[in-house]
C-alpha cells in the first residue's frame, strides 16, 4: 500500500497549495493555551469526518491523518475492488481501480488520497469556519471550567484597562478577568500595568463567553491573605472561625488554635505586627481586629467589642440579642465610628448587640427612656438612636448636633427635631 501512495508524486505539492487557508487556521489554533493536544486532535478529526459524511454519506472508510505541528493533514479513502459496484461509497470497479494501478485485483482494497480541492470552495470555507467555531467554543468551555475550579483562590493579574465601573486585568496567560467597582476596596486606584491581587469570586457564562469576576472586598480574600502570611493557618494549626469586613475600613477575624502552645492572635499579628502589616497594606490600611475565638458567648462578645470595657452583659438566646452595659466613657468605643465596631461585632458573634450606659440611680430617675417618645418620634428613628447606644433622652442631649449626625447618619433637620422634642421634656 505504501508504494501505491508513493505513485502519486504530485499530491504533496498540490495539497500544500490547496491547504493554505487551513494551514493558517492550524497555526492559529495549535498554540491555544487552554486546549490539550488530544482534545485538539479529536475536534479536528470530528470536523473533517462531519464534512466527509455530508459529502459521501459516510466517513467510516476514510483515514484522516492530522499533523498539528506542521499545520497539515491527509485524507485517504479506502474502497474494495469488486467486479460489479453496488455501493460506490465503499466499492470500486476493477476497471477504475486498475486505472489507478494496473496491479489491483478483485477483493483488494484501493487507498487513494482525497484532495481538498475535491470538496469544493464552499465546503472548504464552511470547514474552516466550523473548525474555528468549534475550537473557540472549546477554549471558552475550558477557560470556564479552569476558573470555576479556582473560585476562592487568589490570582495575580495585570491591569490592562481601568474604567469607571470596572477594571479589566489579564492573567499570566492573557485571559481577561474583571474586577468590578463594587468588588474593589473604596480607596483602590489602578493604572494600566499595575499588578492586582484578588480572589476569583464567581464565574459566569454570558452569551456563550466566560466572564471571570474577581473580588478584593470578600471576606474570603482576607482569609486567603492570612493563609499566605501565617504558616500556622496554612498548616492547619490555627483555624479561622469567622471573618466580617467593612472593606477598607475595619475587619474582625476570630481565630482558634488546637495547640495550647500556640497563641493564635500573636501568631496572626507576628512580632511587632510583621505578619499583619503586609495584609493591612494590601487592604489599603484596613483596621484588622484579630480575636481569640471562644464558645463562652459573654467572653466572645466582650472580645468582639474591644477596645471597649464592658461592665455587664444580658443575653437573650431565644431572640439572639445581647444587652451590653458600659460606663458612659466606654460607649463611643464600643459603638465605633459610624457604629461600625458594634455592627461588625454583632455580625461576628451572630447576636444583635444593644449598648446601654450605666448611670447612677438618681440620674436614672431624672432621665427618660427614648421609647417614651414613640408618639412624637418615628419608630425607625428611635431604633437608630438605640442602635448606637442612645437609649435615653439625656444620652441624646449630652451630645452636640454634629456628634449626633456623625454617629447616627441622620439628616441635620431630623436631629434638630429630635433635640427639640427631648428638650421640651425637661423644660
Amino acid at each position: 500500500m505504501l508504494n501505491r501512495h508513493a505513485t502519486n508524486q504530485e499530491t504533496g505539492t498540490n495539497r500544500n497549495m490547496e491547504n493554505m487557508n487551513l494551514i493558517d487556521t492550524f497555526s492559529e489554533f495549535k498554540e491555544l493555551k487552554n486546549i490539550d493536544r488530544p482534545t485538539m486532535m479529536g475536534v479536528l478529526e470530528e470536523v473533517f469526518r462531519n464534512l466527509l459524511t455530508k459529502i459521501y454519506g459516510s466517513s467510516d472508510n476514510f483515514d484522516i491523518i492530522i499533523n498539528i505541528d506542521k499545520g497539515d493533514f491527509e485524507i485517504w479513502r479506502n474502497r474494495e475492488v469488486v467486479e460489479e459496484v453496488e455501493d460506490p461509497i465503499l466499492q470500486i470497479s476493477l476497471e477504475d481501480a486498475q486505472r489507478i494501478d494496473d496491479s489491483y485485483e478483485i477483493g483488494e482494497e484501493v487507498t487513494e488520497e482525497v484532495k481538498l480541492g475535491d470538496f469544493g470552495r464552499r465546503n472548504i470555507l464552511a470547514l474552516r469556519q466550523n473548525l474555528a467555531g468549534r475550537i473557540m467554543d472549546l477554549e471558552k468551555t475550558n477557560l470556564y471550567n479552569k476558573y470555576k475550579e479556582r473560585i476562592g483562590e487568589i490570582v495575580m493579574a495585570e491591569v490592562y484597562q481601568a474604567w469607571k465601573k470596572e477594571v479589566l486585568v489579564l492573567d499570566d496567560e492573557e485571559n481577561e478577568l474583571i474586577l468590578p467597582k463594587s468588588e474593589q476596596i473604596p480607596s483602590d486606584f489602578f493604572r494600566k500595568g499595575d499588578t492586582v491581587r484578588a480572589i476569583v469570586a464567581r464565574v459566569e457564562m454570558k452569551n456563550n463567553t466566560p466572564v471571570i469576576i474577581l473580588s478584593r472586598t470578600s471576606p474570603t480574600f482576607l482569609e486567603r491573605l492570612f493563609e499566605q502570611e501565617v504558616p500556622e493557618i496554612f498548616d492547619g494549626l490555627i483555624t479561622i472561625k469567622k471573618i466580617v469586613r467593612a472593606p477598607g475600613e475595619r475587619a474582625k477575624i476570630a481565630v482558634e488554635s488546637y495547640d495550647d502552645r500556640i497563641d493564635p492572635v500573636g501568631a496572626c499579628v507576628g512580632i511587632k505586627g510583621s505578619r499583619i502589616h503586609s495584609i493591612v497594606r494590601e487592604l489599603r490600611n484596613e483596621n484588622i481586629d484579630v480575636i481569640n475565638y471562644t464558645t463562652n458567648l459573654q467572653l466572645y462578645i466582650q472580645r468582639a467589642l474591644n477596645p471597649a470595657k464592658i461592665s455587664s452583659i444580658q443575653i437573650d438566646e431565644e431572640n439572639k440579642r445581647a444587652n451590653v452595659y458600659l460606663q458612659p466613657s466606654e460607649v463611643s468605643l464600643a459603638i465605633g465610628k459610624g457604629g461600625l465596631n458594634i455592627k461588625l461585632a454583632s455580625q461576628l458573634v451572630g447576636y444583635e448587640i444593644d449598648v446601654y450606659r450605666e448611670t447612677a440611680e438618681a440620674e436614672d430617675e431624672e432621665d427618660v427612656s427614648i421609647d417614651e417618645f414613640a408618639d412624637e418620634i418615628d419608630s425607625w428613628v428611635i431604633d437608630v438612636l438605640k442602635s448606637v447606644g442612645l437609649d435615653t433622652a439625656k444620652s441624646v442631649l449630652n451630645l452636640s448636633v454634629e456628634d449626633l449626625i456623625n454617629r447616627t447618619d441622620l439628616e441635620e433637620e431630623t436631629v434638630n427635631e429630635i433635640v427639640n422634642i427631648l428638650k421640651s421634656e425637661f423644660e
